[in-house]
């Protein structure tokens, strides 16, 4: 079991540098745990748009790399890598995440880290949601704390989820309101300080990575 999770990294790592679109690598069956090291998309339930990003920057705000929410299921650039936060040093590749736990959000092509602050967001003026730095460079800008929806306690593909930003309070975000231009179709992402509908996110597509000790 273990070969064949690494062979679908590296099928979707050989991808990711290729300048072809992807097809999207699912997890084995539903309710899989998602654990440090996974690849994922991140799906906005009441859209089903994925989490987006490209190396596209804002023309506002900060002037960052933009984050969007993308239609297409088969787009190489909604692939985000489950990281640590630094300050959780015992936490390893493998391990699953607990509902509260903080993490990290890589995007896979570009490098770059989940981030937000204060900054106005293009279309609605909520708080604006970002990529940025690189493999060597994450701020507390970068953390997102877990909270899961109902009873779960660990983190599994079908459980209803929400990504709350350490700094600024803002929960992870995205509504029908969609650019014209550099992302013309693309739904804006934001950060909203309150829990609402369109704040609920689900893992999708990804490369789910075995629980640290499975065979």
């Amino acid at each position: 079991m273990a070969v064949s999770f690494f062979a679908l990294a590296i099928y979707l790592l050989l991808t990711l540098n290729s300048d072809y679109t992807s097809t999207p690598v699912s997890a084995a069956s539903e309710g899989v745990q998602i654990t440090y090291g996974s690849t994922v998309k991140l799906m906005h339930e009441r859209t089903k748009f994925r989490l987006h990003s490209h190396d596209v920057p804002y023309g506002s705000g900060s002037g960052q790399q933009s984050v969007t929410g993308f239609s297409s299921v088969d787009d190489s650039n909604s692939y985000w890598q489950i990281v640590r936060p630094t300050l959780d040093s015992s936490a390893k590749q493998g391990d699953t995440i607990k509902s509260g736990t903080i993490i990290r959000l890589q995007h896979m092509r570009t490098r770059r880290w989940l981030h937000s602050h204060l900054h106005a967001s293009p279309i609605s003026g909520n708080l604006e949601v970002s990529c940025f730095g690189d493999d060597g460079n994450s701020d507390t800008g970068d953390y997102w704390r877990l909270e899961i929806e109902g009873n779960g306690k660990t983190w599994r593909q079908d459980q209803r989820v929400r990504l709350h930003h350490v700094d600024t309070g803002g929960y992870l975000h995205s509504h029908d309101k969609k650019y014209t231009r550099i992302a013309g179709g693309q739904q804006e992402v934001c950060g909203v300080r309150e829990k609402r509908a369109d704040n609920v996110w689900l893992a999708a597509e990804g490369v789910y990575l075995p629980t640290s000790g499975s065979k």
